[in-house]
């Protein structure tokens, strides 16, 4: 059973944890761990021992590519941060293109012409309603994901900047210039400081990409820098070492766009120094018919791809 979800956040390249699990954006650590705690039980094999063999296998793939995942992501107060701060960008960036966005269910439509002091309330009984039955048909579950991540993308229009604010894990207590965290005396007016900001963010998801590169988990990596991108559009070692996964993938089209993003932003990028002249060579190599050149499909378009070994040589592999 295909699980691609087209609509709400998820068309923007989003993964909408708060859909999978149907709780509100601002949900708490609690609410999270109960609901989630619901599904799980729901679609637990025990749970389907009269189900067919199919169905008990569409329950388990929907367990382990989206429940627990998305799980994992919300219940851990770091990811979560991350998370949360990806998300109000995403609302905001909404904000910004709300003539472009198409909406497809009612309740959703609703929610944007509703009083603002009614958002809080209609949202979240919406998704209290639509949660009792979320799973009960597995067949229908993508539409309501989809349903609910609608929802979710107006509630972020209508509250962006509110949203970042109200989640308690992102901030801690100022500091003295100890190492010793200080709680406020009764009557100060001391503010509570941001544990990430966004530059952070990204450093972390690069961070993670890079360890994963260097693991050669390449579609992990891609995926870490793909959300980091999405933050921080303009970040040139973003740009650099996503070009570089997707050499190492072989995929040099989709390489030569980053490296060169990758240049625009800062012309002494080491990454995209050191490899693009490499890549220009096989483009060049490729698109004169030299040996390793790749097939054409029937319409006469090249592959994306290098189809000789001498772009793997460039990564240590035998050469031929």
């Amino acid at each position: 059973m295909a699980l691609r979800i087209d609509r709400g956040l998820f068309k923007y390249d989003f993964i909408d944890h708060h859909a999978v699990l149907c709780v509100p954006v601002d949900a708490d650590v609690k609410e999270l761990r109960k609901r989630y705690l619901t599904i799980a039980r729901r679609l637990h094999p025990d749970a389907n021992i009269q189900a067919s063999t199919t169905e008990q296998q569409v329950a388990e793939e929907f367990l382990a590519k989206l429940v627990n995942p998305a799980y994992e992501k919300l219940s851990t107060e770091r990811t979560r941060a991350e998370y949360m701060i990806v998300l109000s960008q995403m609302g905001k960036r909404l904000v910004q293109e709300a003539s472009t966005v198409e909406l497809q269910t009612d309740l959703a439509k609703e929610l944007v012409n509703v009083p603002e002091s009614n958002v809080n309330q209609l949202y979240k009984a919406a998704i209290a309603h639509i949660a009792k039955t979320q799973y009960d048909s597995l067949q229908n579950a993508p539409q309501i994901i989809a349903q609910i991540s609608e929802l979710n993308l107006v509630y972020l229009m209508r509250s962006a900047n509110k949203l970042l604010a109200a989640q308690p894990s992102l901030v801690q207590p100022t500091t003295t210039s100890g190492s010793q965290s200080q709680t406020p005396a009764a009557g100060s007016t001391a503010t509570a400081q941001p544990i990430f900001n966004e530059d952070s963010v990204v450093e972390a998801y690069i961070r993670r990409a890079q360890g994963l590169i260097d693991k050669n988990q390449l579609s992990q990596a891609q995926i870490e820098l793909q959300d980091a991108l999405k933050l921080e559009p303009k970040n040139s070692r973003c740009h650099s070492l996503i070009a570089l996964v997707y050499l190492k993938q072989n995929r040099l089209k989709m390489a030569k766009i980053h490296f060169d993003n990758a240049l625009k932003l800062d012309p002494n990028d080491k990454t995209s120094l050191e490899w693009k002249p490499k890549l220009d060579k096989a483009l060049g190599l490729q698109s004169g018919g030299a040996k390793g050149t790749p097939s054409t499909n029937n319409a006469g378009k090249q592959s994306d791809k290098f189809g000789g070994g001498l772009f793997g040589s460039l990564f240590g592999g035998k050469k031929k």
